[in-house]
């Protein structure tokens, strides 16, 4: 497989455009084309620059290979990348503007018992590029540009683990903040951990204040590990401190999501263990219904249930609420869609 070009911050590509002995102006085409969503073979550079680029990085590394829409209007994008893997993502439509969430990995090693992205594993990580592309791909798609975005927003909470692969997320999140670019502030970037506490903690020291969101689905470090094997390493406990870290460094206050899964964690008991664990935290508790996945046999419990829950935890002091389940139709939790898709296709090239 061949670079990516749209893994280069500014100044790489600076540095690149200049390599090649090339005029300072060819940086502003190459960059604003690919940040407006072109291949290299649509950039309006000379032909002889083009064949270049194309010699050592890929024309398209992300192409929407098809796209399902829900009946809310949440749009469902598969993704193909340059070397035949598969990875998805979800738009959704808000009052506040449009969310997408991308992948990070094709696949996941996390071993999460509730969720499709780790039902073969991980295949590979994404690079800086091929996530920024996503965000390119359905922007352009969507008939957006640099000046008036059709994705305003962007949670990092598609197939994979966003810390199992630092480097290539902490530089997409570079390039896609950075100025002259998609620019999307921090601010309006969420990225969710299953709880890497090193990473957490390194995270905190980047200046990239974002909205941390950590999947939490338990109340006792026994009971977690019954659904996320990465509770056998890291503690209820250690993850709390490195949230603290991480509101300290950025100012920046932390959310839980708190899937709920009837006959695991979603009782009154639970909601109020939830509450004495986080009461005088300055935190914010996402509760999620439930996405079931076949393969995992765990149940969502009732909306009535839910927002008995959700009761509990708002009586007791905890800023609380229940996310608007959206694309259920369309397969809408990460890896469900390239699941299901591969069981009629031939795997793609690792």
């Amino acid at each position: 497989m061949k670079q990516i070009l749209q893994s280069l911050s500014r100044e790489e590509l600076n540095a690149l455009v200049e390599s090649l002995g090339e005029k300072k102006f060819r940086v502003e085409q190459i960059y604003l084309g690919l940040m407006q969503g072109k291949k290299i073979s649509e950039l309006p550079v000379s032909p002889s620059l083009r064949a270049t680029l194309l010699a050592s990085y890929e024309d398209e590394p992300v192409a929407i290979h098809e796209t399902f829409t829900s009946s809310d209007g949440t749009k469902k994008f598969l993704f193909r990348l340059a070397d035949g893997n598969l990875v998805e993502g979800v738009l959704m439509s808000y009052k506040y503007g449009n969310t997408q969430c991308v992948s990070t990995q094709v696949g996941c090693r996390m071993g999460c018992r509730f969720c499709a992205s780790t039902l073969g594993g991980l295949v590979r990580n994404l690079t800086a590029g091929e996530i920024l592309s996503q965000i390119l791909a359905v922007n352009r798609a969507s008939g957006g540009n640099l000046k008036d975005r059709a994705v305003t927003n962007v949670v990092l909470m598609g197939s994979g683990e966003p810390f199992d692969n630092y480097g290539n997320v902490v530089k997409f999140l570079r390039n896609l903040t950075a100025e002259g670019g998609i620019h999307i502030s921090a601010r309006n970037v969420s990225l969710s951990t299953c709880g890497l506490v090193p990473e957490m903690k390194r995270f905190s020291d980047e200046g990239i204040p974002l909205n941390l969101t950590v999947s939490l689905h338990a109340v006792t470090d026994a009971e977690r590990r019954r659904t996320m094997p990465v509770a056998n390493k890291y503690k209820i406990a250690e993850i709390l401190d490195a949230c603290a870290l991480y509101f300290r460094k950025t100012g920046r206050r932390y959310i839980f999501e708190y899937s709920l899964i009837s006959g695991e964690n979603a009782d009154e008991a639970h909601a109020l263990a939830l509450a004495e664990l986080l009461k005088g935290k300055p935190c914010h508790v996402n509760l999620i219904r439930l996405n079931e996945v076949k393969e995992r046999k765990l149940t969502s419990i009732g909306e009535k249930e839910a927002y008995r829950f959700l009761g509990v935890l708002e009586k007791n002091g905890i800023s609380v609420t229940l996310r608007r389940s959206m694309g259920a139709d369309i397969g809408g939790a990460c890896g469900q869609l390239r699941a299901s898709y591969l069981k009629n296709e031939t795997p793609p090239i690792s």
